[in-house]
């Protein structure tokens, strides 16, 4: 009787001991919390079409150099102007054709005058390098001057290139090789030679 009597005892003692235990292994400590690293967002790039069908329009700065009779020494200086073209992209090559005007701040061309404007009618044969776009370019061109006034008529040719920034911006640069060989005065003669320059900004439509 005195073993059972202990016993019990010694089960009620430990009873709650034990339940204490368990509830301290259970929810007295803190399990460690597991953290979930973000997922990265990846901005889809911008995907800028390499078709360059369509019209455009758009403006360009540059430098000329003038040389010819009448004067021993090169003149030049600043045109800037506007431009305006068309573009048919058959898959390597493309084909346009564009007229383009400047305006000079050129003084004493050939020793008559200064050198106005310039307007250009153009054919254009280029390379479909995805972005990029290099081509030939040639034509004829007329040019004005004042002082006296003068109409100069000749051709032309160079190479530019355009890149195409977004869909519908492109830049670009051209160098163009001009000859004047028809004149309404004889100070003007055909050895009248002129270097473009220029750097271009278009939007296409």
């Amino acid at each position: 009787m005195t073993t059972k009597f202990k016993f019990a005892a010694l089960t009620t003692l430990t009873a709650p001991l034990a339940l204490a235990a368990g509830m301290a292994t259970a929810g007295g400590l803190a399990e460690p919390v597991e953290t979930v690293a973000p997922t990265p967002v990846i901005a889809a790039p911008v995907v800028v079409s390499t078709n360059w069908t369509g019209f455009y329009a758009g403006g360009q700065l540059g430098y000329a150099d003038v040389t010819g009779s009448g004067t021993t020494d090169d003149v030049d200086g600043a045109i800037y102007g506007v431009h305006a073209g068309y573009m048919h992209d058959l898959g390597t090559v493309v084909l346009g054709a564009e007229v383009d005007y400047d305006l000079s701040s050129i003084d004493n061309v050939a020793g008559t005058g200064d050198l106005d404007d310039i307007l250009r009618v153009k054919a254009r044969v280029g390379y479909d390098a995805g972005a990029f776009l290099p081509y030939v370019t040639g034509g004829v061109v007329r040019a004005n001057t004042s002082g006296p006034d003068l109409e100069v008529e000749g051709d032309f040719y160079g190479l530019g290139v355009a890149y195409k920034f977004a869909d519908n911006i492109t830049f670009g640069g051209e160098v163009l090789q001009h000859k004047f060989y028809e004149a309404d005065a004889t100070s003007l003669t055909d050895t009248l030679r002129a270097t473009t320059a220029t750097a271009r900004v278009s939007y296409q439509f």
